[in-house]
């Protein structure tokens, strides 16, 4: 049983996004891997069933689900080896548009995410100079007239290459001019796409894992007035709100892949047999998978007191942030286990136990390292002397 199973429509939920996941085997994500594609496939097939659109309202098209649906959704994309990466940003950068934008911008731009004719899939944040300290990004946008000059650069942004739009954060106050340091960012919705060769340029950036991230250069690229979302040196505080969802979405991927690897581990336990007998009968294979689900449960239990206090209209930084710390703890040690179980044979790409775990490695430092986790912890609510 899941841990949200007592609600049959989540129950309903997770069996349509189950079927979706079955006509996407691990053949077709190792093809993705070696090939360093995007799986559009996959991504059209979730847009057609209506999971992209979840946290949309029914009024502009979308499900009108709320954060913790949305968690199962991509919970269950990754409990069936698939990878949500390619996709979720949809989800989560709707916390951001629908709290803070405008009607004319959500008129004009979420019926037409909902129906899958605009992708936002691009979260243009991080910068090379600032990684995390969010408040020291150099990006700047310059009011002139009915626009803005934008300038600068974003790293680790991805999916920038396969979004129409992008949600940017940029500096519209110098650091050194405003009252608060939180103070004077601002967001804008842009219209990526239409951008690229006229000032924005995208470059893919190759890495460990198939994520299709990129760096993006903005030189002096001229963007409506009315793109800005919100209050023009509001935005991180918008931002903020966004990251919580983030946090918890993404913990609840880190509870699938947790889910995946301990099936995986246990069956291949029970069926390989060395010395005439299953190697799931030794207590040593068995008490780290044991142990490794328990740890699942506990965090999978935090993670949904997040969604749902997201969803019951509070702040849950605190919650937030650990439900992701223990959602990717708990998967990397499933993913440990299953690797072990699995011996040799976890190297071999047939088994995808090495794409998956290669997948879940990415969680102990992104989008938020566990060290700066545990710095916000003890400063906010263990009272201690801020460290950073």
């Amino acid at each position: 049983m899941n841990f949200t199973d007592i609600n049959p429509d989540l129950a309903e939920i997770r069996d349509g996004v189950a079927k979706v996941c079955a006509a996407f085997p691990g053949e077709y994500w190792r093809n993705c891997d070696a090939g360093k594609l995007y799986p559009e496939e996959f991504v059209s097939a979730l847009m057609k069933e209506g999971y992209l659109a979840a946290m949309i309202p029914e009024s502009y098209g979308g499900s009108g689900l709320n954060l913790t649906a949305a968690s199962v959704i991509l919970e269950e994309i990754h409990r069936h080896g698939c990878n949500a990466a390619a996709c979720h940003a949809q989800m989560y950068t709707m916390g951001t548009v629908l709290r803070h934008g405008s009607d004319e911008q959500k008129n004009k731009y979420l019926p037409k995410i909902a129906d899958g004719s605009l992708r936002l899939q691009a979260f243009g944040v991080t910068e090379p100079t600032s990684g995390t300290d969010t408040l020291a990004l150099k990006t700047t946008a310059t009011r002139d007239g009915d626009h803005y000059i934008v300038k600068g650069q974003k790293i680790w942004t991805s999916r920038a290459a396969q979004s129409d739009l992008m949600l940017l954060l940029a500096r519209t106050t110098p650091r050194d001019k405003v009252e608060k340091k939180t103070d004077g960012l601002s967001v804008f919705l842009i219209d990526l796409k239409s951008l690229v060769g006229k000032g924005v340029t995208i470059r893919p950036i190759r890495a460990m894992i198939n994520h299709n991230s990129t760096e993006v250069f903005f030189d002096d690229v001229r963007i409506p007035a009315d793109t800005l979302v919100g209050e023009e040196g509001k935005g991180f505080k918008y931002i903020l709100s966004g990251m919580n969802a983030e946090r918890i979405l993404i913990a609840a991927e880190c509870i699938g892949d947790a889910k995946w690897f301990l099936e995986k581990g246990a069956a291949y336990a029970s069926e390989r047999v060395v010395f005439g007998n299953p190697i799931g009968k030794n207590q040593g294979v068995q008490f780290p998978l044991a142990k490794a689900y328990a740890h699942m449960i506990a965090a999978e239990a935090i993670v949904y007191r997040a969604a749902g206090l997201y969803d019951a209209g509070t702040d849950p930084g605190v919650e937030a942030n650990s439900a992701k710390m223990l959602a990717a703890d708990a998967s990397w040690e499933a993913a440990e286990a299953c690797l072990q179980t699995h011996g040799g044979f976890g190297f071999a790409e047939e088994y995808d136990v090495e794409r998956k775990f290669r997948e879940a490695r990415l969680y102990q430092v992104a989008p938020i390292s566990t060290n700066l986790i545990l710095c916000f912890i003890a400063e906010r609510v263990l009272g201690l002397p801020k460290s950073y």
